[in-house]
């Protein structure tokens, strides 16, 4: 009793889906210390620029729009890619584990 699975083609997709996460998670880390070092920059800037009488800030409306999209993202409610993710779940399973360590790595 087969249920036509064939584990070498399984073997390859987790591979293959491992090898482009790793090179993904790798690079999005990079780019996200990026841009945590520019954000970080603007907002320097913005203190500046306030402390010299050259421009205001609304600090208070600019972190409730941080809090907000937190707020958003805890709903609760899955998303429709979701799905989809679930039912390629051999090559995102791999991907998942290769962006892992090359998050961790990066």
């Amino acid at each position: 009793m087969q249920a036509g699975i064939d584990p070498q083609q399984l073997g390859l997709e987790f591979g293959s889906g491992a090898v482009i996460g790793g090179i993904v998670g790798f690079a999005a880390k990079k780019v996200a210390k990026i841009i945590a070092v520019l954000v970080g920059l603007e907002l320097a800037l913005f203190k500046f620029l306030e402390s010299r009488g050259i421009m205001t800030v609304d600090w208070d409306r600019l972190t409730a729009g941080i809090l907000k999209a937190g707020e958003a993202s805890q709903s609760g409610t899955p998303p429709s890619w979701m799905t989809t993710v679930l039912s390629t779940l051999s090559i995102t399973g791999g991907f998942a584990g290769g962006f892992m360590i090359g998050f961790k790595k990066g």
